[in-house]
């Protein structure tokens, strides 16, 4: 995300001594990634990050492929999705694919117990149910309803829940997620047509730093396996930082939707993108105001794109039968349109409360054999004329 943010004490000067009270330095380290090309930040730590104390076990967690090809559209069940206490136990990847791996998680209980490192990708975690605090190196995000929350990879981070009944949507990216190049200038400010701005972001406060010594067990995910790493000194202990590369919190309910006097395309609704993929917000809003505008969705030809929403709230105007956690797939090569009916009733209406968040990929997805636990069998025949 292009936008310089600081907490705590950092030196006038990068590279230079920085001493702690007692006289000693405090560790600098350069937390960026794309080698030294991309978004960075720096830290400075009470002690060495590199101390290892011992690796206790390695763990295969990559998900489990059902079908690699399909041309099938599907609809899943997503409160089907089994809850877990532990969260990270409890993430279910249902549709991957080698940029992304898409999934729900209904963690029962705050991670606590444990910290946790993504070193393979970034994280995007829509909250659906539930409240609480990302907890992370680099400050707290409170979240609620409607929240994205963003997780470079690297970041070590815990999660407090304030309820039992938390529902996620997660999207892991082997690429690094920006916010999208149209809605930036030259210099990463957000520019006047954008459907959100800086002032919406949520941002790392409440820097905890821990100077403690002890063992403290650091899960990371690297290459598709779980390793459990046992660290000598607490992985909070960053006194100050400043840069580019953090984890932060956007609200879907912040993102001002585009409209138009006819029907707008799917790009408009765009929160997030990749080089692989796009994000979409479809939020309460205005329908088209031409006095003969249809407001359902034209039937379009996904060519060279699967495309997957997950529903959130409200009445899905396009969809017929679609309820809260659900997710249908439109894998590329076959075209999709809505529903037998919506086209015509949605002639005269003025608004949508609809919320859902659609992931267009621009590989295809395969499908996890989880998912197929949760899928309802009958979603692509769903067109037919009775």
């Amino acid at each position: 995300m292009p936008i310089y943010h600081k907490l705590g004490q950092i030196p006038a000067k990068r590279h230079v001594q920085f001493r702690k009270p007692d006289g000693n330095l405090y560790y600098e380290q350069l937390f960026g990634t794309i080698g030294f090309d991309g978004m960075s930040t720096l830290m400075y730590q009470i002690h060495r990050p590199t101390m290892v104390k011992e690796i206790l076990s390695q763990t295969d967690v990559m998900p489990k492929i059902a079908i690699e090809k399909s041309i099938h559209a599907r609809l899943l069940k997503g409160f089907e999705v089994p809850a877990k206490d532990d969260f990270l136990e409890s993430r279910t990847a249902l549709l991957v694919n080698k940029d992304i791996y898409i999934g729900l998680a209904a963690p029962r209980l705050s991670l606590r117990s444990y910290f946790y490192k993504n070193a393979d990708a970034d994280e995007l975690i829509f909250v659906h149910r539930g409240r609480g605090t990302l907890r992370t190196q680099l400050g707290n995000i409170p979240f609620e309803y409607g929240d994205y929350l963003v997780i470079p990879r690297g970041i070590i981070y815990q999660i407090d829940f304030d309820t039992a009944d938390n529902k996620l949507l997660y999207a892991e990216s082997f690429h690094p997620i920006y916010t999208p190049k149209r809605y930036r200038n030259w210099f990463g400010q957000l520019l006047e047509h954008s459907p959100f701005c800086e002032r919406d972001y949520k941002l790392p406060q409440d820097l905890e730093t821990y100077d403690e010594k002890g063992e403290f067990v650091i899960k990371i995910k690297k290459q598709g396996m779980l390793y459990e790493l046992v660290y000598p000194t607490h992985p909070f202990d960053v006194i100050g930082w400043d840069g580019y590369n953090f984890p932060y919190g956007f609200s879907i309910h912040n993102f001002e939707p585009i409209t138009g006097r006819v029907h707008q395309p799917p790009p408009v609704h765009q929160n997030f993108e990749t080089s692989t993929f796009v994000v979409c917000s479809f939020c309460p809003r205005l329908y088209d105001y031409h006095p003969q505008s249809i407001p359902a969705p034209y039937n379009h030809s996904n060519i060279d794109s699967d495309e997957m929403i997950y529903y959130v709230d409200g009445d899905f105007m396009s969809r017929n039968n679609i309820e809260q956690g659900h997710i249908t797939l439109h894998p590329g090569g076959i075209p999709h349109g809505p529903a037998p009916g919506a086209y015509e009733r949605s002639i005269g209406q003025t608004k949508t409360e609809e919320l859902a968040v659609m992931i267009d990929t621009f590989k295809p997805l395969a499908v996890t054999e989880e998912a197929l636990k949760i899928d309802d069998g009958k979603y692509y025949q769903s067109w037919l004329e009775s």
